[in-house]
Parts: structure tokens; sequence; C-alpha cells
């Protein structure tokens, strides 16, 4: 087994981040990274303390994925990761993002006005404002496949 190219071995924890995920629609992991250390990790679920969709159902479940965000119960993972630097005193300005889907329009403003230099997904998301929004900011944005 060869040693992984650093935007994949960081790709492959985002994976496993993604793991921890309570949503029944789609598990989705964020890590930030400088420097080649991790900042901080993020997964999506419902806030703190609150019953996971498994209990409660999902409201979106018959709704376009991509659309009607604000009936979602869940914290998207980019926002969980960014609350988790902030919690503990991290400084994410200048990082790279790794996330496992491509972020949604909303993540994209919070990632910009972080600082984020850049940002490495490996699954679509139906939302295309995104990469509208890190390209005006000037943010590199990298799609990576699989390697096998």
């Amino acid at each position: 087994m060869s040693r992984p190219e650093l935007d994949n071995y960081f790709m492959e924890i985002a994976e496993v981040v993604a793991s921890r995920s309570t949503c029944l629609r789609r598990k989705a992991g964020a890590i930030f990274v400088k420097d080649k250390q991790i900042l901080s990790t993020g997964y999506n679920g419902v806030p703190k303390g609150l019953p996971h969709c498994e209990e409660t159902g999902c409201p979106r479940a018959n709704l376009p994925s991509g659309t009607h965000h604000e009936l979602c119960r869940a914290v998207h993972s980019e926002q969980n990761a960014i609350v988790q630097a902030a919690i503990h005193g991290v400084c994410i300005e200048g990082a790279t993002l790794y996330c496992t889907h491509k972020p949604c329009t909303i993540c994209t403003k919070m990632l910009i006005n972080a600082g984020i230099k850049r940002v490495v997904y490996r699954e679509d998301y139906p939302d295309e404002g995104s990469l509208k929004f890190f390209n005006l900011a000037g943010i590199t944005v990298k799609k990576i496949v699989r390697e096998e």
C-alpha cells in the first residue's frame, strides 16, 4: 500500500468523521486543516440534546435534495466544524476545508467570512450557488475522486 497524497489522506479522515452523522438522508463530514494539522471536525446532525431524526422523522424526507434548508433539523458538517473551532478557540482563518460534499450556499458564505482559503470535496451537492461565491471570493475549490 502506497502512502496517500495529503488531499486524499484528509478526505479519508473527513469520511470517517461523516460516519458519526445522524442525518437520515446524507452522511456528511468536514475537517479544517492548516499546516498539515487538523484544527476542527464536524458532521451533520441535530443540535446538542435534541432528538435525532431517527426518532422524530425527517421533515424534508419527500423534498428534493438541496432545497428547503430551513426545514432541516440538522446542522451541516461545515457549520459544526466552525462551531467546534469557535468553542475551543481555534483560528481557522487560512485553513483548508476537506468535506465529503460540496458545501451549500449558506455554508459557503460562512466559510468565506471565516477566511477559508481552499475547499476540497468529494461528492456533488445540488446547490450551484456555492461555486459562484467561492469563485468571487478567490477561494480555490477542488473536487477529488475516490482512489481505488
